[in-house]
């Protein structure tokens, strides 16, 4: 079983535990057969240090680390405005919710060996509740890839229900996502 982590905002100077996290985990939510140098580029591309410091700046972004006395084990990020993803824009739109300024739950990992202990539902819940202080109580919506279904399970026990799918690129491969909604 994991440590017990705590969740906080995350700051500019948590950006390199952020991409070193990042790097560890976002391979480990991919299907088996993803290519490997795909998962290669979309980490270097998508979850460097461009990305993270640009979140962690970013009003309209709520960066929140999980953290140990070892340092920094998880994070998640919600975005919050308008749905720019083509595909969960119309299956949202298609159950009712306004997409001009909704709530993304776009990362939430948690390191390998800290899972187990409840950190993960720490960090959903601290974001959420971030989120939802600084940009007013929104919907939430998420991609997670089919095949995963230990996060659907984990996301079902905390209010997510899955409501449609779309398509989702790492690295240039094309993968297909279940949409989730939290209302």
């Amino acid at each position: 079983m994991g440590a017990v982590l705590t969740a906080r905002e995350a700051t500019a100077a948590d950006v390199p535990a952020l991409v070193a996290v990042a790097a560890e985990t976002f391979p480990l939510a991919c299907p088996p057969d993803t290519d490997p140098e795909a998962i290669r580029i979309h980490v270097r591309d998508r979850l460097g240090v461009p990305a993270f410091a640009g979140w962690v700046a970013d009003p309209a972004a709520t960066a929140v680390v999980a953290e140990d006395d070892a340092g920094v084990q998880g994070y998640a990020l919600i975005l919050t405005g308008r749905c720019d993803d083509a595909g969960a824009s119309e299956t949202l739109a298609g159950v009712g919710v306004d997409t001009a300024r909704v709530h993304e739950l776009s990362k939430i990992y948690v390191r390998a060996a800290a899972q187990g202990g409840g950190g993960a539902r720490t960090l959903l819940e601290a974001a959420l509740a971030r989120a939802s202080s600084t940009h007013g109580d929104l919907p939430t919506w998420l991609g997670t890839n089919v095949a995963n279904a230990r996060a659907q399970a984990f996301y079902a026990k905390a209010g997510f229900e899955v409501v449609g799918q779309r398509t989702y690129l790492v690295g240039g491969q094309e993968h297909f996502d279940v949409v989730m909604l939290r209302r």
